[in-house]
């Protein structure tokens, strides 16, 4: 029988949105977050930031046979470097690839490395800057850094790999 928290409430990390069919987003889980990402039946987690994540969530992902990508561990740990054109374009291959599905992108707290990966591929697919800042702020709340959103805008979508077996929706 499986525990649930809270009398059967699943409870969706910080930041939590699904971005298309079988791809999440959100920020670094904490264990009452584990039931609900259980119930996704993930195969692979992008994780964008710096920082190690906690023992307890490297056990999660290993009891569920879920791949861990570390993307941003690149040695340098300040949070407030922004996150490379390198990252974007790994992060994209493999968002790009149905292989991975379903994939979970995430980073701390699901706003500025999430959301910047997350607005470059919605610049692949064409959308509208407009919508694409929209997203991003939705997630970003008040902490908005005009940077990441300067980033995506100047995105040159050409360098991204488009694999054989993309997703239907790209």
């Amino acid at each position: 029988m499986e525990s649930v928290p809270y009398g059967g409430t699943l409870i969706p990390p910080i930041n939590f949105g699904m971005v298309e069919t079988d791809l999440y987003r959100s920020g670094v889980p904490n264990e009452l977050s584990f039931p609900f990402l259980e119930k996704l039946q993930l195969k692979k987690i992008l994780y964008l930031a710096p920082d190690e994540v906690s023992q307890q969530f490297l056990n999660f992902v290993d009891d569920q046979g879920i791949e861990l990508v570390a993307l941003g561990w690149d040695g340098e740990k300040s949070p407030w470097k922004p996150i490379s054109e390198e990252v974007v374009l790994n992060a994209l291959d493999c968002i790009l690839n149905v292989d991975n599905y379903p994939l979970h992108v995430m980073c701390n707290l699901g706003r500025h490395r999430t959301g910047t990966v997350i607005g470059c591929l919605r610049k692949l697919q064409r959308w509208n800057l407009t919508s694409i800042f929209e997203e991003y702020r939705r997630f970003a709340g008040s902490k908005v850094r005009l940077l990441n959103e300067q980033f995506i805008e100047l995105f040159d979508t050409d360098l991204v790999r488009i694999p054989p077996n993309y997703p239907s929706w790209l």
